[in-house]
């Protein structure tokens, strides 16, 4: 009979605390032994030996997110049902890979909490809440998500939302020592996956669009102590660092500041940016480290540094010396990055023929839409070739430079005039895993098609804050205009692809086309499968080599994180987390989530063939009845809200004040018809601890009044237009 878990949050928080005491008996008699662990950190870390464990987040150091494992194949994935589930708290987005070593699993969630589970019958085994406190949502940029866990040792690594990297027991869950990896005064973030080599944890960070200056640390794993750090853009007090990166810094300072050292530019009082919020791949074989370089802060380069300069690292793929941290090379893809075009995008380490020679390669599918391989020993390209239609900043690159040949229309701050941009600041390829079949050699690549509008700021959108995104790019390009055909018209051009691209010839083999972006990432197996769930509540499967879809089963809500598979006595499992959330449900309005009713359930689904389960009936939907309250404020105080809205608030509640479905929707709200409640929230953060703080620090009561006075209007166009938007 098959086995349905459903580990209610009440089971979990109410499982019984080990002591410490009991805590040593445990770890003593039942985590797997020393040489057994010797085993996955040698071999399933190195190869992913046969398949039974997934043992980091990308499988292997390699990171192909490619299984050996085949009993699960194009000829049955079609009997593929639900073993197992567990539902989770926290209805925000999922972005993990569930880590599965010797038969247990081990996931996190939101808020940077870790939950351990029998990796074949779903049964809880203990979690891990590090309590991060509700006022860090302001600095996450794109929700506060977080993508996953390493294992090393029986011990496990985390980072959580507010900076701190934590070492956890395996076994019992139990805390072995926490850091802090940055300053907690700053608007740095930990939403990426720890890596783990050579008896060192690395972690780096988010923030560059709130002013972070980025960098990666190494840490001992036994004892949390600093190895090594690098950073990845100059000290802007022109000093060294007295860290690893300084050598290599003195000379990149050249290409922020000019050779003669003149304060040009605003990097300085914003540190740069750069972040290193995920990319961060180890190379056994060549004992190299990779780490993908984040954008630039501000996006705008004529504010950044005067217009001048390339401003290494940002927007590059950088190797370093993993014993040391010493930089070895690096390759920039986006010279003088302007448009949030990151290099943080998953990397995927494999050996290519070119030429009659086998290279050692890496495959990068960043941001900016086009899909680099490069020579792993010298860091020099050997192809860069546009991976979605429609890459308009660029036509190509340059084969003797290896510097894009751009469109100089791109350069908006130089022309003035608004660019629009595809890919866009979302990237034709965000965080979403892409993974790699040896077999086919093709690369499958969650990618995207969405647009928008580049436009030099001014007014508040040019004015440096504590709070909200500090960009110096106007927020207006992301403002739809309220006509119904213009909206539904961008809603039907926004789109997703599946894209199984070949690196050897440079172009696709074949596509999928989606209705919807923020698909989830992929996993490949040696079934001929590549798997993949969507924002359309979907997790399909499709022919690696033709992409015939040879499986979909309905989850009820979105997949956004890859999916992994192990096997526990001779029986293939696959996982896969689902939920709605992240960065562009958040923040694209109708195109973003509120087009997209599906909801957001927050839940860890294992499947196995012949297995007949079920997931709990959904409850129906309500229909919502437009009743805003009456409308105050005369045009110039509702244009004054609207923009303190896009400076302070369109990156949770959505472009337009349209709700995504992850965080409220202020149209529906019924704070924004009274203003005592509106303004105890929005100045004073009585909602600081759910996520919500109050924004005193940067606008005053008549700001937060005229917001308010924005969002009615909103509400008011809401009721005589969004039926129309949100067609059936």
């Amino acid at each position: 009979m098959t086995k349905i878990v459903k580990n209610q949050l009440s089971q979990m928080l109410a499982k019984f605390t080990i002591g410490a005491a009991a805590a040593i008996i445990v770890a003593s008699c039942g985590q797997s032994s020393s040489s057994e662990d010797e085993k996955i950190n040698a071999e399933y870390l190195a190869s992913g030996g046969d398949g039974s464990n997934w043992a980091m987040t990308g499988f292997s150091y390699d990171e192909q997110r490619h299984s050996p494992l085949d009993q699960i194949n194009e000829s049955n994935v079609d009997q593929l049902g639900i073993e197992w589930f567990a539902d989770l708290p926290d209805a925000r987005g999922q972005e993990a890979t569930p880590v599965v070593v010797d038969g247990k699993m081990y996931i996190t969630t939101a808020w940077s909490k870790v939950f351990a589970f029998d990796a074949a019958t779903g049964e809880a085994l203990w979690n891990y809440d590090p309590e991060v406190p509700g006022e860090t949502a302001v600095k996450a940029c794109c929700d506060v998500v977080n993508r996953g866990l390493a294992y090393w040792k029986g011990k496990l690594f985390v980072g959580t939302l507010d900076g701190r990297l934590v070492s956890l027991d395996a076994q019992s869950g139990d805390e072995l020592w926490s850091v802090q990896t940055l300053d907690p005064a700053s608007n740095g973030t930990i939403t990426g996956v720890p890596r783990v080599f050579k008896d060192k944890v690395i972690i780096g960070n988010g923030g560059a669009e709130f002013g972070v200056r980025g960098f990666v640390t190494a840490y001992d794993v036994k004892s949390g102590e600093k190895a090594w750090r690098f950073y990845t853009t100059p000290n802007p007090e022109g000093k060294a660092d007295g860290e690893a990166s300084d050598s290599i810094l003195a000379k990149a300072s050249d290409t922020w500041s000019g050779p003669d050292k003149a304060q040009k530019g605003d990097w300085r009082e914003s540190g740069g940016g750069g972040t290193v919020w995920d990319a961060i791949v180890y190379d056994a074989e060549l004992d190299q480290l990779y780490i993908g370089v984040g954008n630039g802060n501000s996006w705008n380069h004529g504010v950044r540094s005067a217009g001048e300069g390339d401003n290494w690292f940002i927007s590059s793929v950088v190797a370093l010396n993993p014993d040391t941290g010493e930089y070895i090379w690096h390759y920039q893809e986006t010279p003088a990055e302007t448009w949030d075009f990151t290099a943080t995008q998953p990397i995927i380490l494999a050996n290519q023929m070119v030429d009659g020679e086998e290279r050692k390669v890496l495959y990068h599918a960043p941001k900016n839409g086009f899909f680099f391989t490069i020579d792993r020993k010298t860091g020099v390209p050997i192809s860069a070739e546009p991976f979605i239609e429609g890459v308009n900043w660029a036509t190509g690159y340059d084969k003797e430079t290896w510097r894009p040949i751009e469109n100089p229309e791109a350069r908006f701050y130089k022309t003035g005039k608004p660019f629009l941009a595809l890919p866009s600041a979302l990237g034709a390829h965000n965080w979403h895993p892409m993974s790699y079949n040896p077999t086919t050699g093709l690369v499958y690549i969650p990618a995207q098609k969405v647009a928008a509008a580049y436009i030099p700021a001014s007014g508040l959108d040019a004015q440096r804050k504590k709070l909200g995104f500090n960009t110096d790019v106007s927020n207006a390009g992301f403002i739809l205009p309220d006509d119904v055909n213009f909206v539904r018209a961008a809603i039907a051009a926004t789109t997703g692809q599946l894209v199984a691209f070949d690196p050897r010839t440079g172009k696709a083999a074949w596509t999928i086309d989606q209705q919807t972006p923020w698909n989830g990432g992929t996993l490949s197996t040696a079934g001929n499968l590549v798997f993949q769930g969507n924002a359309l509540g979907e997790f399909n499967a499709y022919s690696a080599d033709k992409g015939a879809k040879l499986f979909s089963l309905p989850v009820q809500s979105g997949v956004l994180a890859g999916a992994s598979t192990y096997s526990v006595d001779g029986k293939q499992y696959v996982a896969f987390l689902t939920s709605k959330g992240g960065a562009f449900p958040l923040v694209a309005g109708y195109a973003g989530g509120a087009a997209n009713p599906i909801p957001s359930i927050p839940r860890l689904i294992v499947l196995k063939l012949g297995a007949t389960g079920e997931l709990p009936a959904l409850p129906e939907p309500v229909k919502y009845e437009w009743n805003p309250p009456e409308q105050f404020g005369d045009a110039a105080q509702i244009a004054d809200g609207e923009q303190s809205f896009l400076r302070y608030c369109m990156v949770c509640h959505g472009a337009g004040a349209v709700g995504g479905g992850v965080v409220p929707d202020l149209r529906k709200s019924g704070t924004i018809a009274d203003k005592a409640t509106w303004k105890s929230i929005v100045i004073d953060g009585i909602l600081k601890d759910r996520g919500m703080v109050g924004f005193s620090s940067v606008m005053d009561e008549t700001q937060a009044k005229n917001i308010r006075a924005f969002v009615i209007g909103r509400a008011e166009q809401a009721k005589k237009d969004d039926s129309a938007i949100i067609a059936p």
